[in-house]
């Protein structure tokens, strides 16, 4: 029975003329075994022959096109590369915090179910790298599935952006070393992070507010909230929760808030997508210059699973709401069935 294992491994190796779902080593392992004890386990023969398969990967050009030496987890099929971030000093509740305790970015490869491999991660991110990275992200074929918080009294603010994607380990890998180049070359500028949102020749927001309602209700093709010369724009969707509908004034919403002048304003808010929304409204509005600063759930059970997140942006008051907008069509907000191109 065992020789029947390892005759049928050869046997399809031959016929498929391909050995590349199993190294030469691990096959030569493998026919070494059965020689010295052919009384060895099926059990411990197939687990053999099940990570070898698992090992497939191409690691050498992974470590050759991200510049980084991974490691090989052979239990899970899963090889990592890892990119610790000391490149700046991090104090955490008056703590300087090695890159060991939680401040080194990851990258996990293994053989996707579809596709050649599928990668997932975890980019450690000061406050002016972020929307730079997502931006390399998702431009290189990445999804981006959550941006959020580890700490808290943390100087200089760390963000931590998770990935995925599936695809050619060479697409794959060429994608996260975009992303770790990106903030490699933002602190190559300045060592030191930024502390605010800077655009050349932008002004301060006034004191005191003035947006003008009426042409962001038409652009919205709605009528907003008005307050102290602010104007705010609230669009719920229906989800159900515990076999319970629930919409906008339970928290499943959209919103956007407008402040400043109409020439010199600021938006904030936050968008609710479902999963298969989030990806096209992030390239959306980060193409918009609309900064992304939250990505995560308010919700647990709920049906169909809700995305949230937040966002920030500077400029005309017009300009801003019609990129808003843009995310609004895209995610179906405003009852569009098709999205923008």
């Amino acid at each position: 029975m065992y020789c029947k294992y390892y005759l049928n491994l050869h046997q399809t190796c031959l016929v498929s003329r391909d050995y590349s779902a199993i190294s030469n080593a691990a096959f030569f392992r493998v026919n070494d075994l059965i020689m010295k004890n052919f009384s060895i386990p099926a059990a411990i023969l197939l687990a053999i022959i099940s990570s070898a398969v698992g090992a497939g990967l191409d690691t050498a050009r992974i470590d050759q096109i991200t510049g980084l030496k991974g490691k090989m987890n052979e239990k899970e099929g899963v090889y990592r590369v890892t990119f610790p971030r000391d490149d700046g000093k991090v104090v955490v509740d008056g703590w300087t915090m090695p890159p060991f305790m939680g401040l080194g970015a990851w990258s996990a490869f293994t053989k996707g179910a579809h596709t050649e491999a599928m990668v997932m991660g975890d980019t450690v991110l000061f406050e002016d790298e972020v929307n730079a990275a997502m931006t390399a992200a998702l431009d290189n074929g990445l999804k981006v599935t959550a941006l959020h918080n580890h700490f808290f009294f943390d100087q200089p603010k760390v963000f931590f952006m998770h990935i995925e994607g599936e695809g050619a380990v060479d697409k794959l890998a060429g994608a996260v070393k975009k992303v770790y180049d990106t903030t490699k070359a933002i602190r190559g500028l300045n060592a030191q992070p930024a502390e605010l949102f800077s655009v050349v020749g932008q002004t301060s927001l006034p004191e005191k507010n003035s947006i003008t309602a009426a042409p962001l209700n038409e652009i919205f093709e709605t009528q907003g909230e008005s307050k102290d010369g602010m104007v705010k724009f609230t669009i719920g969707r229906a989800a159900k929760m515990h076999g319970v509908t629930i919409d906008k004034d339970m928290g499943v919403n959209t919103w956007a808030a407008f402040a400043g002048t109409d020439d010199n304003a600021v938006v904030d808010g936050d968008f609710a997508v479902t999963e298969d929304e989030l990806q096209p409204v992030l390239k959306s509005l980060l193409k918009e210059k609309i900064n992304i600063v939250a990505i995560h759930q308010h919700m647990t059970h709920e049906d169909p699973r809700i995305m949230f997140f937040h966002y920030w942006g500077r400029g005309r008051a017009k300009d801003l709401a019609q990129a808003i907008k843009g995310g609004f069509l895209i995610s179906g907000l405003l009852k569009v069935s098709s999205p923008l191109p």
